[in-house]
């Protein structure tokens, strides 16, 4: 139903043609909230069922420019997701530890085993966007035999084949780039002024980034189109309209998991009969009363399901 917003490397990506606020998916806002709820409710579904089945894991990435809505997005599909299983990692500016490691050396301490779902605030794609606009490359050490002028290629090749490398091992990059215009992010940037309640989301060099906005919008457009592939796809998402993005970044994450169609393990006859002995010694033990009342409560649960219904 997104395939407009699926970059898989089949053909090249415009950053300049991709809208930022399209609403084609859904007819109203008010649809699209109670879809997502609905999403939200099978998400949680199949993820109860993939922790049970720990045949794949999935990584969830988020890139996008400041005020985009990275982190609300997350909360607003997200949070329905049970803790077990689930962890979201945040890359900020690197310390002086993962310098002094391979730039993907801290992304690997994050990957989810199987049957996990790891949500990445940021990427190892930072290091071929804000690392490539501002250089911050040239300041590192490297061997003589490294030729600097190669480092921003090399990542790219570096990454997908590491995202290659975990699709063979049963983990799988989403990726979604959450696309929105540069006169949104202004007009995000004074509510973050003018409302006391989300000062502390802003700072000036937000707004000092700014100037980097051609080289940034470059920089997503170059990373997009070497490292979007079939095993490891992004989704360029439209982020000018937050209830909307938040719709489709749920749509995404449940496509994806239906795909995965993971199911509680199968149980052996064998261990079925375990199951009816342990049951009679825990119905000997309980006072009839206290049956009667669970059988009520369980019958009464029904009635009140099938109404629903």
């Amino acid at each position: 139903m997104f395939d407009h917003y699926v970059c898989d490397g089949r053909k090249k990506f415009r950053i300049d043609k991709a809208s930022t606020n399209d609403t084609s998916l859904i007819g109203s806002r008010k649809e699209a909230e109670e879809k997502l709820e609905k999403n939200n409710s099978e998400i949680d579904q199949l993820q109860a069922r993939l922790y049970a089945d720990k045949k794949e894991g999935v990584i969830f990435l988020f890139q996008a420019m400041d005020a985009a809505g990275k982190d609300g997005t997350i909360r607003a599909v997200l949070q329905c997701l049970s803790p077990h299983g689930v962890h979201e990692a945040a890359f900020k500016a690197p310390s002086s530890t993962e310098l002094a490691h391979d730039f993907l050396w801290r992304i690997e301490q994050q990957v989810p085993a199987k049957g996990e779902i790891a949500i990445f605030n940021r990427s190892h794609y930072e290091d071929v966007l804000i690392g490539k606009v501002k250089k911050l490359y040239e300041n590192q050490d490297y061997a003589e035999r490294i030729d600097r002028s190669k480092i921003i290629d090399h990542r790219y090749e570096d990454i997908r084949n590491w995202e290659k490398y975990l699709w063979h091992n049963n983990i799988r990059v989403v990726k979604i780039f959450l696309n929105v215009s540069k006169d949104e992010q202004a007009l995000r940037f004074l509510s973050r002024i003018e409302e006391p309640e989300k000062n502390w989301k802003f700072s000036e060099s937000d707004w000092n980034e700014r100037k980097y906005w051609d080289a940034y919008q470059q920089a997503f457009e170059d990373c997009i189109n070497e490292t979007a592939t079939d095993y490891a796809p992004w989704y360029i998402v439209p982020a000018d309209h937050k209830w909307y993005m938040r719709y489709v970044v749920s749509e995404i994450i449940l496509a994806t998991l239906n795909e995965m169609n993971p199911q509680y393990p199968e149980v052996t006859q064998e261990r079925l009969e375990v199951f009816r002995k342990l049951k009679e010694e825990i119905l000997s033990e309980l006072p009839a009363e206290k049956l009667e009342a669970e059988k009520k409560k369980k019958d009464k649960k029904k009635k009140k399901a099938g109404k629903a219904a």
